[in-house]
């Protein structure tokens, strides 16, 4: 079955000239709308998507897309919406893209062409062209969690940097100054922020980030199990280390607790913390600090955001403050293995 790319792409236009054609936008010339209205019949294309997806359809269902749906991150974040939804009379279809673009842009189309009254979209680290078209398009889109290049939506996030602050506070007042960074992907604004808002933060007490002691991750399990391995490897794992999410902290505990050589003890050699606050996390030995993201939060007001926007009203970006949860991984030292430690280096 023929789809709007089709069209635009037999018509040499955007998606978006095919949208504004079939919704009978005033901008749209003569010529145009000849050259789009002789591609769709040639495709025996009938607008039953994107065009009507532009006004009110009264569907009583949203669209949720989400970057990566076995990330416990994400997943917990759609029960909070799909919360939020189901008490306001609304249905949800949930889309994985999977970290994949095209896959974005696939539910994305197939949201609209379902004509849900609006969508709820966790970005892909690569923003998509549809998703940008869409959020043109479109006034019912909401982006949950991360920021999209040149997509003009309101985005709701949580704020990291205050409880990062609380954590870098916490590591220096136990002597720890040497501390790094298991990032996510350098594409992500969400790595970006995590990062800068850890060196701001040491940079308070004196202390600077340089590029050794930022290890680059993609946001999963395997890339820090692979992190942590190098620095066990080579022998360069700081006092201190914030790992950017829950996932590569799951891969990092992997490495110390199967690699071969000799491992450093958690928290006197090394002291681990991490952004997401998994339920295992309070019970593991030792116990991890972790900054909990307000997940239910998150998911209430990117609900209460979209259902603002299809009833007309405007709405602004939201960012909500995390709790930071200090645990047994960054205890003090016992003072023997300290001093061991420094009569190393």
């Amino acid at each position: 079955m023929a789809t709007i790319k089709d069209v635009a792409h037999t018509a040499g236009v955007s998606v978006a000239s095919v949208s504004r054609v079939f919704s009978n936008h005033e901008s749209v010339s003569p010529q145009m709308r000849e050259k789009v209205l002789a591609a769709a019949e040639e495709h025996s294309f009938r607008p039953n998507a994107m065009g009507r997806a532009l006004r009110r359809t009264g569907t009583r269902t949203i669209g949720l897309v989400v970057s990566d749906l076995l990330n416990p991150f994400f997943t917990q974040l759609a029960r909070a919406v799909e919360d939020a939804a189901r008490e306001a009379g609304y249905l949800m279809i949930v889309g994985n893209a999977d970290e994949k673009p095209e896959q974005q842009d696939l539910y994305v189309q197939t949201l609209l062409e379902r004509q849900v009254d609006g969508m709820i979209v966790v970005p892909t680290i690569e923003t998509s062209e549809l998703l940008r078209e869409a959020a043109e398009l479109n006034r019912h889109l909401v982006l949950l969690d991360r920021p999209a290049n040149d997509v003009h939506a309101p985005l709701i996030a949580s704020d990291t940097a205050p409880a990062i602050t609380q954590l870098v506070d916490h590591l220096v007042a136990t002597g720890r100054r040497d501390i790094g960074v298991i990032a996510g992907s350098r594409a992500a604004g969400t790595a970006r922020e995590r990062v800068d808002a850890l060196r701001s933060a040491l940079a308070v007490h004196g202390i600077e980030l340089p590029p050794e002691r930022i290890w680059a991750g993609t946001f999963r399990r395997e890339s820090g199990l692979a992190c942590m391995t190098r620095m066990l490897d080579e022998r360069t794992t700081p006092e201190a280390l914030l790992i950017s999410n829950g996932e590569m902290a799951l891969g990092a505990l992997e490495a110390l607790t199967t690699h071969a050589g000799g491992v450093p003890s958690v928290p006197n050699d090394i002291a681990l913390a991490c952004i997401d606050d998994l339920d295992m996390f309070a019970w593991l030995r030792p116990s991890v600090t972790a900054i909990a993201q307000p997940t239910r939060e998150l998911g209430r007001h990117a609900f209460e955001a979209l259902l603002d926007r299809i009833n007309g009203h405007e709405v602004s970006a939201t960012r909500i403050a995390c709790t930071l949860h200090l645990r047994a991984s960054t205890a003090p030292r016992v003072a023997h293995h300290a001093s061991e430690r420094h009569a190393h280096e």
